[in-house]
């Protein structure tokens, strides 16, 4: 018999645990062998809950029972989290998260612990949600180089830009709306600052190019900036406004990662992700440009992922070497001002000179129009630059007295 046990019983423990209450019949014919769920650490009483008798509050209790082969972690958050993850590597357990950010910041050191006690660490629900990436990108795309990876990975974020695209909202009433479906916490900066976002672009820069990138290195943009006038301009361009991670090694060995809103043209179908659903886009040396596609959160979807991977830990023979990274001692992120791209602005001037002064400055450019649009405001997108020629030219534009009212990157 293979027993197992569960850290938290929030929203995903709890349909972890319910997936493995009501399906462990089916799983333990797909393994082979009994599957019995052991324990749940919990924090509070859940009354209602029918596995009551599962429940500890002592971490020990899990910890030191030999029989528990593999625990499923979904409290969220570094502490306590790490150390219970860390304990249990290293006495030989494997543990299966969904936690975006003890991934993405301690990947790299848990990988390798595991390695060394010969169990699995395994995280396929802490990106994309039930959207299975993590391991077709390990096994099945492992005779390929992967050259690009680039996603929506937020389902916060791609409604409130979904409800300002269709519904014309504003972000103040995309987000209230967003809050009151329960898609938006209280406080909801993690999503909407690009942190969740870019916590999982990390995940996967890191597992697709073998050395572990930190959130803290890389350059995060949220949504907060994004007026409906911008959402106009996007539409006159031919576009949409998405809340995009992208990762691309580059040929000095660092990774060009950002975290941003782009300009996304309707031909590229991430311009057609819309309201919760997350995608994700790997392109390969060989298989060329594939995407995953689905609900990026929610307890039933994650709870799908931690199920599948608890399943692959309790039949895998040891540790499963394609699904690692390396830690590094210096930040692999390439330099953000040195990244060449495109850009739209939107400035508002005052006499005609300043508007000649613009069109020179960022000559050559395509002007956008949109309904209603003020005189004295210019939107156009501009040729490839790099960020940092980007930043002087706005800086001219300063000293000019033209005022910058929006600026966002083209993908």
């Amino acid at each position: 018999m293979k027993k197992i046990a569960v850290l938290g019983h929030g929203v995903v423990g709890s349909g972890v645990c319910e997936l493995f209450y009501e399906k462990r019949e089916e799983f333990s014919k797909k393994l082979g062998e009994e599957i019995c769920l052991k324990y749940i650490l919990v924090r509070r009483d859940y009354p209602n809950a029918a596995y009551q008798e599962l429940f500890t509050r002592n971490f020990d209790d899990i910890l030191n029972d030999d029989e528990v082969a593999v625990v499923a972690e979904v409290m969220g958050g570094i502490e306590p989290a790490y150390s219970y993850v860390k304990s249990l590597l290293e006495k030989g357990k494997s543990v299966v998260t969904s936690n975006k950010q003890l991934v993405a910041e301690k990947g790299a050191e848990l990988l390798k612990l595991a390695k060394e006690h010969n169990v699995n660490f395994m995280f396929e629900g802490s990106v994309a949600g039930g959207v299975p990436v993590i391991r077709p990108m390990h096994r099945c795309l492992s005779a390929n180089k992967i050259e690009k990876v680039c996603g929506i990975l937020n389902g916060t974020t791609n409604f409130i830009l979904t409800k300002m695209i269709t519904d014309g909202l504003s972000f103040k009433e995309a987000l209230t709306q967003a809050q009151e479906l329960g898609y938006a916490e209280r406080d909801p900066s993690a999503d909407v600052e690009g942190l969740d976002a870019c916590r999982k672009i990390c995940i996967l820069a890191s597992l697709a190019f073998g050395k572990h990138v930190y959130p803290d290195q890389v350059e995060c943009e949220g949504i907060t900036a994004i007026t409906k006038e911008d959402v106009a301009y996007a539409e006159a361009w031919g576009g949409v406004i998405k809340l995009v991670g992208t990762a691309v090694p580059m040929p000095n060995g660092k990774i060009d990662v950002l975290v941003a809103p782009r300009f996304v043209a309707k031909d590229n179908l991430l311009a057609h992700v819309n309201d919760v659903f997350n995608a994700v886009q790997v392109s390969c040396d060989y298989v060329e440009d594939l995407m995953f596609y689905g609900k990026g959160a929610g307890k039933q979807v994650t709870a799908s992922a931690v199920g599948g991977d608890i399943l692959d830990c309790l039949s895998a023979k040891g540790t499963v070497d394609s699904l690692t990274w390396e830690d590094s001692s210096e930040s692999v992120v390439y330099d953000p001002f040195k990244s060449v791209f495109r850009m739209y602005f939107r400035f508002k001037y005052d006499e005609k000179e300043q508007l000649d002064e613009i069109r020179e400055v960022f000559s050559p450019i395509t002007e956008l129009h949109r309904k209603d649009q003020p005189e004295n405001e210019i939107a156009f997108v501009t040729a490839f630059d790099s960020a940092s020629e980007f930043a002087s030219k706005i800086n001219v534009m300063n000293t000019h007295g033209v005022k910058l009212l929006g600026g966002i990157r083209l993908l």
